[in-house]
Protein backbone atom coordinates (compact mmCIF):
# COMPACT_ATOMS: atom_id res chain seq x y z
CA UNK A 1 0.00 0.00 0.00
CA UNK A 2 2.61 2.40 -0.61
CA UNK A 3 2.04 6.44 -0.37
CA UNK A 4 3.77 9.12 -1.41
CA UNK A 5 5.09 11.33 1.01
CA UNK A 6 4.56 14.79 0.34
CA UNK A 7 8.03 16.60 0.56
CA UNK A 8 10.37 19.32 -0.86
CA UNK A 9 13.06 18.85 -3.83
CA UNK A 10 16.15 17.11 -3.18
CA UNK A 11 18.64 15.62 -4.58
CA UNK A 12 20.91 13.63 -2.13
CA UNK A 13 19.26 10.43 -2.17
CA UNK A 14 22.53 8.28 -1.15
CA UNK A 15 23.73 10.83 1.45
CA UNK A 16 20.12 10.99 3.09
CA UNK A 17 20.10 7.27 3.22
CA UNK A 18 23.02 7.29 4.89
CA UNK A 19 22.66 10.04 7.39
CA UNK A 20 19.21 8.59 8.42
CA UNK A 21 21.11 5.39 9.22
CA UNK A 22 23.43 7.52 10.92
CA UNK A 23 21.04 8.99 13.17
CA UNK A 24 19.78 5.46 13.72
CA UNK A 25 22.60 3.91 15.28
CA UNK A 26 24.49 6.64 16.45
CA UNK A 27 21.66 8.17 18.63
CA UNK A 28 19.53 5.63 20.77
CA UNK A 29 16.02 5.86 19.63
CA UNK A 30 13.43 4.53 21.37
CA UNK A 31 11.07 3.45 18.34
CA UNK A 32 13.68 0.95 17.72
CA UNK A 33 15.05 -0.07 21.16
CA UNK A 34 12.75 0.95 23.49
CA UNK A 35 13.43 2.12 27.35
CA UNK A 36 17.26 1.92 26.48
CA UNK A 37 16.67 4.69 24.69
CA UNK A 38 15.11 7.34 27.21
CA UNK A 39 17.23 9.79 29.14
CA UNK A 40 15.74 11.52 31.91
CA UNK A 41 16.45 15.20 32.20
CA UNK A 42 16.86 17.77 30.13
CA UNK A 43 21.27 18.48 30.01
CA UNK A 44 20.97 17.50 26.71
CA UNK A 45 18.59 19.29 25.51
CA UNK A 46 19.36 22.90 27.30
CA UNK A 47 23.21 22.35 25.74
CA UNK A 48 21.88 21.92 21.73
CA UNK A 49 19.26 24.27 22.92
CA UNK A 50 22.21 27.41 23.60
CA UNK A 51 24.39 26.11 21.09
CA UNK A 52 21.71 26.82 18.08
CA UNK A 53 21.16 29.71 20.10
CA UNK A 54 17.41 29.06 21.11
CA UNK A 55 16.08 29.02 17.63
CA UNK A 56 12.61 28.45 19.03
CA UNK A 57 11.95 31.55 20.44
CA UNK A 58 12.10 33.11 17.03
CA UNK A 59 8.73 32.51 16.24
CA UNK A 60 5.42 31.16 18.41
CA UNK A 61 4.78 27.78 19.22
CA UNK A 62 1.87 25.58 20.82
CA UNK A 63 2.75 23.07 22.45
CA UNK A 64 0.63 19.37 22.60
CA UNK A 65 0.73 16.81 24.88
CA UNK A 66 -1.68 13.74 26.23
CA UNK A 67 -1.69 9.83 25.94
CA UNK A 68 -4.09 9.79 22.74
CA UNK A 69 -4.89 12.45 19.76
CA UNK A 70 -1.95 14.87 20.23
CA UNK A 71 -1.07 13.83 16.63
CA UNK A 72 -4.51 14.17 15.30
CA UNK A 73 -4.98 17.91 17.18
CA UNK A 74 -1.50 18.84 16.51
CA UNK A 75 -1.73 18.00 12.50
CA UNK A 76 -5.41 19.81 12.40
CA UNK A 77 -4.75 22.51 14.12
CA UNK A 78 -1.48 23.05 11.76
CA UNK A 79 -3.86 22.60 8.86
CA UNK A 80 -5.99 25.65 10.10
CA UNK A 81 -3.11 27.82 10.67
CA UNK A 82 -2.25 27.21 7.67
CA UNK A 83 -5.29 27.49 5.80
CA UNK A 84 -5.36 30.90 7.38
CA UNK A 85 -1.85 32.24 5.63
CA UNK A 86 0.37 31.65 8.65
CA UNK A 87 3.49 29.87 7.94
CA UNK A 88 3.28 27.20 10.16
CA UNK A 89 5.96 24.28 11.22
CA UNK A 90 4.75 21.27 12.83
CA UNK A 91 7.11 18.66 14.62
CA UNK A 92 5.49 15.22 15.01
CA UNK A 93 6.82 11.61 16.10
CA UNK A 94 6.73 9.10 15.22
CA UNK A 95 7.22 8.71 11.64
CA UNK A 96 5.40 6.26 9.68
CA UNK A 97 7.27 6.09 6.50
CA UNK A 98 9.98 8.35 5.93
CA UNK A 99 11.77 10.21 9.06
CA UNK A 100 11.54 13.72 7.12
CA UNK A 101 7.37 13.24 8.18
CA UNK A 102 8.44 14.24 11.65
CA UNK A 103 9.33 18.25 10.33
CA UNK A 104 7.28 19.84 8.02
CA UNK A 105 6.87 23.65 7.40
CA UNK A 106 3.09 24.23 5.30
CA UNK A 107 2.94 20.41 5.05
CA UNK A 108 5.98 20.10 3.10
CA UNK A 109 8.88 17.92 4.84
CA UNK A 110 11.89 18.89 5.70
CA UNK A 111 14.78 18.73 2.74
CA UNK A 112 16.83 15.82 2.74
CA UNK A 113 19.66 18.35 2.06
CA UNK A 114 19.04 20.61 5.35
CA UNK A 115 19.07 16.84 7.46
CA UNK A 116 22.68 15.99 5.85
CA UNK A 117 24.26 19.15 5.82
CA UNK A 118 22.21 19.76 9.57
CA UNK A 119 24.41 16.23 10.35
CA UNK A 120 27.68 16.76 8.92
CA UNK A 121 28.06 20.19 10.19
CA UNK A 122 26.99 20.00 13.83
CA UNK A 123 28.33 16.01 14.72
CA UNK A 124 31.17 17.85 16.08
CA UNK A 125 29.31 19.18 18.73
CA UNK A 126 26.88 16.86 19.62
CA UNK A 127 28.77 13.28 19.20
CA UNK A 128 30.70 14.11 22.44
CA UNK A 129 27.15 14.45 24.64
CA UNK A 130 25.46 11.22 23.46
CA UNK A 131 22.14 12.73 22.71
CA UNK A 132 19.23 10.63 22.33
CA UNK A 133 17.78 10.14 18.67
CA UNK A 134 14.74 12.46 20.11
CA UNK A 135 16.75 14.97 21.72
CA UNK A 136 18.90 15.49 18.44
CA UNK A 137 15.61 15.22 16.49
CA UNK A 138 13.88 18.08 18.08
CA UNK A 139 16.95 20.57 17.87
CA UNK A 140 17.04 19.83 14.01
CA UNK A 141 13.14 20.92 13.94
CA UNK A 142 13.80 23.88 15.79
CA UNK A 143 16.49 24.90 14.23
CA UNK A 144 15.09 24.67 11.28
CA UNK A 145 11.51 26.35 11.42
CA UNK A 146 14.05 29.39 12.71
CA UNK A 147 15.80 29.22 9.62
CA UNK A 148 12.37 28.71 7.82
CA UNK A 149 11.10 31.87 9.01
CA UNK A 150 8.09 30.48 10.39
CA UNK A 151 5.31 32.60 12.00
CA UNK A 152 4.39 29.83 14.32
CA UNK A 153 4.92 25.81 15.59
CA UNK A 154 2.46 23.10 16.43
CA UNK A 155 5.46 21.05 18.60
CA UNK A 156 3.77 17.51 19.63
CA UNK A 157 5.32 15.78 22.58
CA UNK A 158 7.02 13.04 22.48
CA UNK A 159 6.74 11.30 25.77
CA UNK A 160 5.47 12.60 29.08
CA UNK A 161 5.48 16.15 29.08
CA UNK A 162 7.28 17.61 31.84
CA UNK A 163 10.60 15.52 31.23
CA UNK A 164 9.77 16.06 27.04
CA UNK A 165 12.79 17.48 25.63
CA UNK A 166 10.41 19.81 23.64
CA UNK A 167 10.01 21.66 27.07
CA UNK A 168 12.00 24.27 26.45
CA UNK A 169 9.50 26.16 24.49
CA UNK A 170 7.52 28.95 26.40
CA UNK A 171 4.11 28.02 23.99
CA UNK A 172 1.34 30.58 22.97
CA UNK A 173 -0.53 27.79 24.33
CA UNK A 174 -0.81 24.61 25.42
CA UNK A 175 -2.99 21.56 25.38
CA UNK A 176 -3.24 18.39 27.20
CA UNK A 177 -6.07 15.94 25.11
CA UNK A 178 -6.30 13.18 28.10
CA UNK A 179 -4.55 10.84 30.25
CA UNK A 180 -5.09 6.72 29.84
CA UNK A 181 -2.16 4.46 30.74
CA UNK A 182 1.09 3.80 28.27
CA UNK A 183 4.80 4.45 29.20
CA UNK A 184 4.09 3.56 32.74
CA UNK A 185 7.88 2.52 33.01
CA UNK A 186 8.61 5.92 32.81
CA UNK A 187 5.54 8.49 33.96
CA UNK A 188 4.20 6.36 36.63
CA UNK A 189 1.80 4.04 36.78
CA UNK A 190 -1.54 5.83 38.17
CA UNK A 191 -3.39 8.48 36.27
CA UNK A 192 -2.79 10.60 38.90
CA UNK A 193 1.10 10.41 38.28
CA UNK A 194 0.56 10.28 34.58
CA UNK A 195 -1.18 13.36 34.57
CA UNK A 196 1.09 15.27 36.78
CA UNK A 197 4.12 14.23 34.31
CA UNK A 198 1.72 15.99 31.11
CA UNK A 199 1.11 18.92 33.20
CA UNK A 200 4.58 19.67 33.81
CA UNK A 201 4.36 21.63 30.12
CA UNK A 202 1.71 24.20 31.77
CA UNK A 203 3.88 26.88 31.58
CA UNK A 204 3.68 30.48 33.88
CA UNK A 205 1.01 32.72 32.54
CA UNK A 206 0.27 30.41 29.34
CA UNK A 207 -3.28 29.21 28.81
CA UNK A 208 -3.62 25.46 28.63
CA UNK A 209 -6.49 23.80 27.33
CA UNK A 210 -7.26 20.05 29.04
CA UNK A 211 -9.52 17.85 26.45
CA UNK A 212 -10.72 14.91 28.82
CA UNK A 213 -10.04 13.89 32.01
CA UNK A 214 -11.14 11.55 34.97
CA UNK A 215 -12.01 12.25 38.75
CA UNK A 216 -8.36 11.36 38.87
CA UNK A 217 -6.76 13.81 36.58
CA UNK A 218 -9.07 17.14 36.57
CA UNK A 219 -7.84 17.81 40.42
CA UNK A 220 -3.72 17.22 39.01
CA UNK A 221 -4.44 19.66 36.17
CA UNK A 222 -6.51 22.35 38.21
CA UNK A 223 -3.48 22.49 41.06
CA UNK A 224 -0.94 22.88 38.39
CA UNK A 225 -2.48 25.67 36.12
CA UNK A 226 -3.04 27.57 39.55
CA UNK A 227 0.97 26.60 40.80
CA UNK A 228 1.34 28.46 37.71
CA UNK A 229 -1.43 31.27 37.47
CA UNK A 230 -1.75 29.62 33.98
CA UNK A 231 -5.71 30.23 32.88
CA UNK A 232 -6.88 26.80 32.78
CA UNK A 233 -10.03 25.21 30.30
CA UNK A 234 -11.76 22.35 30.60
CA UNK A 235 -13.82 21.43 26.61
CA UNK A 236 -15.54 18.93 28.35
CA UNK A 237 -17.02 22.21 30.11
CA UNK A 238 -17.65 23.57 26.23
CA UNK A 239 -19.36 20.87 24.69
CA UNK A 240 -19.34 22.21 21.24
CA UNK A 241 -19.80 18.61 19.42
CA UNK A 242 -23.81 17.64 19.95
CA UNK A 243 -23.51 14.44 17.52
CA UNK A 244 -20.96 13.37 14.92
CA UNK A 245 -21.69 10.50 12.17
CA UNK A 246 -19.17 8.77 9.50
CA UNK A 247 -19.09 10.56 5.59
CA UNK A 248 -19.53 7.73 3.09
CA UNK A 249 -15.28 9.06 2.29
CA UNK A 250 -13.25 8.36 5.31
CA UNK A 251 -14.07 11.51 7.27
CA UNK A 252 -16.55 12.32 9.89
CA UNK A 253 -20.06 15.11 10.12
CA UNK A 254 -20.49 17.10 13.37
CA UNK A 255 -23.02 18.79 14.60
CA UNK A 256 -21.99 22.05 16.89
CA UNK A 257 -23.23 24.31 19.08
CA UNK A 258 -21.07 27.36 17.70
CA UNK A 259 -20.16 26.11 14.37
CA UNK A 260 -22.84 24.85 12.65
CA UNK A 261 -22.37 21.35 10.73
CA UNK A 262 -18.68 20.75 10.30
CA UNK A 263 -16.78 18.03 7.85
CA UNK A 264 -13.52 16.69 9.40
CA UNK A 265 -11.21 14.89 7.51
CA UNK A 266 -10.15 12.18 9.86
CA UNK A 267 -12.70 9.54 10.65
CA UNK A 268 -12.36 8.29 13.29
CA UNK A 269 -14.21 7.71 16.55
CA UNK A 270 -11.92 9.28 19.02
CA UNK A 271 -11.89 12.11 16.48
CA UNK A 272 -15.12 13.62 18.40
CA UNK A 273 -13.29 14.34 21.61
CA UNK A 274 -10.35 15.67 19.97
CA UNK A 275 -12.31 17.62 17.98
CA UNK A 276 -14.02 19.52 20.78
CA UNK A 277 -10.65 20.10 21.68
CA UNK A 278 -9.65 22.02 19.12
CA UNK A 279 -12.68 24.04 19.10
CA UNK A 280 -12.50 24.77 22.27
CA UNK A 281 -8.39 25.70 22.03
CA UNK A 282 -9.66 27.81 18.23
CA UNK A 283 -11.13 30.27 20.96
CA UNK A 284 -8.17 30.83 22.95
CA UNK A 285 -5.68 31.90 19.54
CA UNK A 286 -6.01 35.00 17.02
CA UNK A 287 -9.33 34.94 15.72
CA UNK A 288 -9.41 32.93 13.04
CA UNK A 289 -11.62 33.49 9.87
CA UNK A 290 -14.65 30.77 10.22
CA UNK A 291 -13.94 29.63 5.62
CA UNK A 292 -10.53 29.30 7.08
CA UNK A 293 -11.54 26.64 9.95
CA UNK A 294 -13.81 24.51 8.09
CA UNK A 295 -11.33 24.46 5.25
CA UNK A 296 -8.32 23.27 7.65
CA UNK A 297 -10.76 20.77 9.64
CA UNK A 298 -11.75 18.84 6.19
CA UNK A 299 -8.40 19.00 4.24
CA UNK A 300 -5.97 18.15 7.28
CA UNK A 301 -4.31 14.72 5.32
CA UNK A 302 -3.77 16.63 2.21
CA UNK A 303 -2.80 19.83 3.88
CA UNK A 304 -0.45 18.36 6.47
CA UNK A 305 0.30 14.62 5.39
CA UNK A 306 -1.47 12.95 8.15
CA UNK A 307 -1.96 9.16 7.20
CA UNK A 308 -2.56 6.77 9.56
CA UNK A 309 -6.25 7.62 11.12
CA UNK A 310 -9.11 5.83 10.48
CA UNK A 311 -7.33 5.66 6.80
CA UNK A 312 -9.66 4.43 3.98
CA UNK A 313 -7.66 2.41 1.86
CA UNK A 314 -10.22 1.36 -0.57
CA UNK A 315 -13.35 -0.05 -1.17
CA UNK A 316 -14.73 -3.90 -2.21
CA UNK A 317 -13.79 -5.11 0.17
CA UNK A 318 -13.13 -1.57 2.48
CA UNK A 319 -9.80 -2.04 3.69
CA UNK A 320 -8.42 0.80 6.36
CA UNK A 321 -5.61 1.08 8.50
CA UNK A 322 -5.10 3.10 12.34
CA UNK A 323 -2.22 3.45 14.43
CA UNK A 324 -4.29 3.39 17.54
CA UNK A 325 -1.69 1.57 20.15
CA UNK A 326 -2.66 1.25 23.66
CA UNK A 327 -6.07 0.69 25.91
CA UNK A 328 -6.95 4.20 25.27
CA UNK A 329 -6.85 3.76 21.67
CA UNK A 330 -8.69 0.97 21.52
CA UNK A 331 -11.31 2.05 23.86
CA UNK A 332 -12.95 4.08 20.54
CA UNK A 333 -11.16 1.79 18.42
CA UNK A 334 -13.40 -1.30 19.22
CA UNK A 335 -16.60 0.38 19.23
CA UNK A 336 -15.89 1.39 15.75
CA UNK A 337 -15.68 -1.96 14.60
CA UNK A 338 -18.41 -3.02 16.12
CA UNK A 339 -20.91 -0.68 13.87
CA UNK A 340 -18.80 -1.76 10.81
CA UNK A 341 -21.06 -3.83 8.29
CA UNK A 342 -19.85 -6.55 6.83
CA UNK A 343 -20.22 -10.26 5.66
CA UNK A 344 -16.92 -10.77 7.15
CA UNK A 345 -13.94 -8.97 9.29
CA UNK A 346 -10.69 -9.89 8.64
CA UNK A 347 -8.37 -8.04 10.98
CA UNK A 348 -4.21 -7.90 10.67
CA UNK A 349 -2.71 -7.22 13.99
CA UNK A 350 0.24 -7.09 15.83
CA UNK A 351 1.65 -4.57 18.60
CA UNK A 352 4.86 -3.90 20.33
CA UNK A 353 6.52 -5.21 23.91
CA UNK A 354 5.81 -2.42 26.04
CA UNK A 355 1.97 -2.06 25.75
CA UNK A 356 -0.83 -3.45 27.91
CA UNK A 357 -1.82 -6.08 25.43
CA UNK A 358 -4.06 -8.25 27.47
CA UNK A 359 -6.86 -5.22 27.90
CA UNK A 360 -5.87 -4.46 23.84
CA UNK A 361 -7.10 -8.13 23.16
CA UNK A 362 -10.02 -7.92 25.66
CA UNK A 363 -11.27 -5.04 23.32
CA UNK A 364 -11.03 -7.00 20.28
CA UNK A 365 -14.11 -8.06 18.47
CA UNK A 366 -14.36 -11.98 19.08
CA UNK A 367 -16.16 -12.40 15.81
CA UNK A 368 -13.21 -11.24 13.31
CA UNK A 369 -10.69 -13.58 11.83
CA UNK A 370 -7.05 -12.65 12.61
CA UNK A 371 -3.78 -12.53 11.36
CA UNK A 372 -1.45 -12.10 13.84
CA UNK A 373 1.62 -10.39 12.95
CA UNK A 374 4.75 -8.52 13.60
CA UNK A 375 6.08 -4.63 12.73
CA UNK A 376 10.00 -4.59 11.63
CA UNK A 377 11.38 -3.82 14.89
CA UNK A 378 12.61 -4.82 17.55
CA UNK A 379 10.49 -4.30 19.79
CA UNK A 380 7.26 -6.62 17.74
CA UNK A 381 5.47 -9.06 19.94
CA UNK A 382 6.31 -12.11 18.06
CA UNK A 383 3.24 -13.34 16.27
CA UNK A 384 3.60 -16.81 17.75
CA UNK A 385 3.64 -15.40 21.30
CA UNK A 386 0.27 -12.84 20.13
CA UNK A 387 -1.44 -16.24 18.96
CA UNK A 388 -0.94 -17.67 22.81
CA UNK A 389 -2.40 -14.48 24.26
CA UNK A 390 -5.10 -14.31 21.83
CA UNK A 391 -6.35 -17.66 22.46
CA UNK A 392 -6.95 -16.72 25.89
CA UNK A 393 -9.42 -14.30 24.97
CA UNK A 394 -11.22 -15.99 22.81
CA UNK A 395 -9.70 -14.79 19.42
CA UNK A 396 -9.01 -17.02 16.14
CA UNK A 397 -6.76 -16.43 13.33
CA UNK A 398 -3.47 -17.75 11.82
CA UNK A 399 0.23 -16.75 12.35
CA UNK A 400 2.26 -14.83 9.26
CA UNK A 401 6.04 -13.55 9.83
CA UNK A 402 5.49 -10.26 8.14
CA UNK A 403 2.50 -7.23 8.13
CA UNK A 404 2.98 -8.27 3.89
CA UNK A 405 2.29 -12.08 4.19
CA UNK A 406 -0.49 -10.97 6.97
CA UNK A 407 -2.54 -8.42 4.89
CA UNK A 408 -1.67 -10.55 1.62
CA UNK A 409 -3.38 -13.83 2.95
CA UNK A 410 -6.44 -11.42 4.41
CA UNK A 411 -6.99 -10.09 1.27
CA UNK A 412 -6.79 -13.24 -0.52
CA UNK A 413 -9.29 -14.18 1.88
CA UNK A 414 -11.62 -11.56 2.17
CA UNK A 415 -15.04 -11.33 -0.14
CA UNK A 416 -16.02 -7.89 -1.81
CA UNK A 417 -19.00 -7.26 0.87
CA UNK A 418 -15.71 -8.17 4.03
CA UNK A 419 -13.74 -5.32 6.04
CA UNK A 420 -10.18 -5.44 6.45
CA UNK A 421 -8.32 -3.63 9.33
CA UNK A 422 -4.54 -3.43 9.38
CA UNK A 423 -3.50 -1.89 12.85
CA UNK A 424 -2.63 -2.63 16.73
CA UNK A 425 0.29 -0.31 16.42
CA UNK A 426 2.19 2.21 14.10
CA UNK A 427 4.87 -0.13 13.02
CA UNK A 428 2.28 -2.57 11.52
CA UNK A 429 0.77 0.81 9.29
CA UNK A 430 4.15 1.26 8.83
CA UNK A 431 4.95 -1.74 7.09
CA UNK A 432 1.50 -2.09 5.39
CA UNK A 433 2.07 1.38 3.62
CA UNK A 434 5.41 -0.03 2.42
CA UNK A 435 4.04 -3.24 0.76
Amino acid sequence: MSRTVKRAAHTFDMNYKETIEYLYNSAPMFEKIGADAYKEGLSNTYALDNHFDNPHRNYKTIHIAGTNGKGSVSHTLASILQTAGYKVGLYTSPHIIDFSERIRVNGLTISEKYIVDFIEKERSFFEPLHPSFFELTTALAFKYFADMQVDIAVIEVGLGGRLDCTNVINPILSIITNISFDHTQFLGNTLEKIAGEKAGIIKKGVPVIIGETTDATHQVFETKAKEMQAPIYFAEDDQQIISSEPTGGGGRIYHTKDFGTVIGGLGGLCQEKNTNTIFCALKRLPKLRFGDILAGLKNVSSLTGLIGRWQVIQENPNIICDTGHNVGGWIYLSEQLNTVKCDRMHIVFGMVNDKDINSVMELLPKYATYYFTKANTKRAIDEKELIQLATKHNLKGNTYPTVSEAFNAAKKTASKKDFIFVGGSSYIVSDFFQI
